[in-house]
């Protein structure tokens, strides 16, 4: 739920910012990319606080090899992506990237909900923020 809180209150805040007078974030699409920034930016920092870290370690697949270092990676894309997005000449890369890292981290969601480890909330609420997420980006492609 977090992540859909800082989307929110950075896509709210940054849009008022706009309606201030900060010509940079007037107007929806630059708000939202503020607000999908800061999402990034807390999801990516989530990768490497410890608690939240060993978490997301539980939730990778068993099939797949070093969880530890798939989460790093992740979390850095997270980041990285979080910053370009903030950049007008990388913004839509970095959304169409973000868009395919979270197609690709999904099946992590379900192995979690699957195997009720860490993080493993319901499927259906957790494919929805998922689609919104993805939806929020890819709108910043248009």
């Amino acid at each position: 739920m977090e992540p859909l809180v800082a989307l929110v209150a950075g896509f709210l805040a940054a849009r008022l910012a706009g309606l201030a007078g900060v010509e940079a974030l007037d107007g929806w699409h630059p708000a939202l990319l503020v607000g999908l920034a800061l999402m990034f930016l807390l999801t990516g920092f989530a990768h490497f606080y410890p608690k939240l870290r060993h978490d997301l370690i539980g939730m990778v697949p068993p099939a797949l090899p070093r969880p530890d270092l798939l989460v790093t990676a992740t979390g850095i894309l997270e980041l990285v992506g979080a910053v370009g997005l903030l950049i007008p000449v990388t913004a839509p890369w970095a959304a169409a990237g973000l868009i395919l890292l979270m197609i690709a981290m999904f099946p992590a969601n379900v192995s979690a909900t699957r195997r009720r480890v860490a993080q493993g909330d319901p499927l259906g609420p957790r494919t929805a923020l998922q689609m919104l997420f993805i939806a929020a980006a890819a709108i910043t492609l248009v």
